[in-house]
């Protein structure tokens, strides 16, 4: 990071040093919280992209001829170094994302815990002993590396989201490009620095800053990179399911959700209100696994409706470390979730609360949305199916656990899922059925650990999981090795 005339410049990470884009452009970064100018981020071309693809592949050799054991024993420098720096990490994030403090902290300490998983790792990374039909001939399964992981990362959770690809892409022994989301570019950095300090070899992880239309697009159609990690929107994960498709890279997708949160009529309603406003609300609703679709069952509904807008106008906006929620990253994003919300109104959508960017001058400038709560839309309404990534909630009627099942179900997406009752019967019942790849029993739609796979079906990813030991299966080959005793040679 450098400074000129007193605006902070956020560069590139290249074979161990910072490294400035050749084309000397820049982007703004604005802070989301007042809207004013935070910093610029160093526009990387193609050509820059290549450099890093390059360092990457120049130091993958020696990186992947340690023996797991000793990158497990890097990964948990690297944690070590995390821990000393916390509070930088902390303040960071906060700055750039405007999560309140508590919510920052708490994101580092889930990276943290991704990477003592992962260091772990080393010294399991297990394969599989085979039997065999020919007599004398023992087979076993090892993992190697694919080579070079091209990580692309969102600004929602950033150092989650870090965490969530390097470190089982290290740990697999490959080495790392990462394509750094342009709303939280400062923090990929101070990773960067961070795993230097650690010891982690130059050129191991490299850090590109810009447009994902131009630097990630270039990590995307190089051949030297063997693995795509993406997480986003569903749009730019079909392209680079198709583009880093053509070459037969492996590619993992996390996407979009529009995940289902039902409520019967034997939930502890108060309970339910508390997880239906996080899942709906936290982060300001910029979660793929958010609970943006409220499915309650008749008989409680008017119950729950109530209690929830109480809960929802309780809620307090802002970055310190007394409120619930702060802004959404960008003006982009704010200006997108308010059309969503003037055009539910137009398809008959009844606005029961928020639906507006708050008017207080202290947050007037900022990219703020007032928690909204929505009923009366049709199933077919837009915003009924499509994700809008910010703190927008709809509500359902419906009469029984059927009726449930089949709304839940009626969404391209698949990501997460949650039911609200006293009946086991009825919640396994619902978990076995419902199209997602998680099901939450009356907890919120949210709530992945880093020993848990997470991904979802349809239009919410392409069926791979990450984290857990699911994510080595994205990160490594598995080969197949067999020999043949022979009796005339002992």
């Amino acid at each position: 990071m450098t400074q000129s005339n007193e605006i902070i410049r956020v560069s590139n990470w290249i074979n161990g040093q910072v490294s400035h884009s050749q084309t000397g452009a820049w982007l703004d970064k604005f802070n989301p919280h007042n809207g004013k100018l935070l910093c610029q981020v160093t526009d990387s071309s193609e050509s820059v992209t290549q450099c890093a693809i390059s360092a990457a592949a120049e130091a993958f050799i020696a990186w992947s001829e340690l023996t797991p054991v000793r990158r497990g024993q890097i990964l948990s420098d690297i944690v070590a170094a995390m821990k000393r720096r916390a509070d930088d990490l902390v303040d960071c994030i906060a700055l750039e994302t405007g999560k309140p403090p508590q919510d920052a902290r708490g994101e580092v300490n889930a990276a943290i815990l991704q990477g003592e998983y992962f260091a772990g790792e080393g010294m399991r990374l297990y394969g599989r002993s085979l039997t065999s039909s020919t007599p004398g001939k023992y087979s076993h399964t090892v993992r190697q590396p694919r080579g070079i992981a091209g990580l692309i990362v969102p600004a929602n959770t950033p150092i989650a989201n870090i965490a969530w690809k390097t470190f089982p892409a290290l740990v697999c022994g490959n080495t790392v490009v990462l394509k750094a989301a342009e709303d939280s570019p400062h923090i990929a950095l101070l990773f960067a620095q961070l795993v230097k300090e650690a010891g982690l070899p130059d050129g191991v992880f490299n850090v590109i800053q810009g447009r994902g239309q131009i630097a990630g697009a270039a990590l995307v159609t190089d051949e030297r990179v063997g693995i795509i990690s993406f997480t986003g929107s569903t749009s730019v994960g079909k392209w680079i399911a198709e583009t880093a498709g053509k070459r037969l890279a492996r590619v993992s997708l996390e996407l979009g959700g529009k995940n289902p949160f039902v409520v019967c009529d034997d939930a502890d309603i108060d309970q339910a209100v508390h997880w239906a406003s996080l899942s709906a609300f936290s982060n300001a609703g910029q979660r793929c696994a958010a609970g943006s679709r409220l499915i309650v069952f008749e008989a409680v509904y008017e119950t729950f409706r109530d209690k929830l807008v109480a809960k929802a106008k309780s809620l307090k906006l802002g970055v310190s470390a007394d409120c619930d929620l702060g802004p959404v990253i960008n003006n982009r994003q704010q200006k997108a979730i308010l059309a969503a919300i003037e055009t539910a109104v137009s398809e008959g959508g009844r606005i029961l609360c928020g639906g507006t960017a708050p008017s207080d001058t202290e947050l007037a400038q900022g990219y703020y949305i007032q928690p909204t709560i929505i009923e009366g839309l049709a199933t077919s309404a837009e915003l009924s199916c499509k994700e809008v990534f910010g703190p927008v909630v709809t509500l359902y009627v419906v009469n029984n656990i059927s009726e449930a099942l089949q709304l839940a179900n009626a969404t391209e997406y698949g990501l997460t899922a949650a039911i609200h009752t006293r009946s086991v019967d009825r919640a396994m019942w619902f978990a076995q059925r419902v199209k997602a790849g998680v099901a939450n029993v009356n907890i919120g739609t949210f709530g992945s650990e880093p020993h848990m796979p997470f991904g979802g079906f349809g239009a919410s990813g392409n069926g791979t999981r990450e984290p857990g030991v699911e994510a080595l299966d994205v990160y490594s080959e598995l080969k197949s090795i067999s020999f043949l005793v022979r009796e005339n040679q002992l």
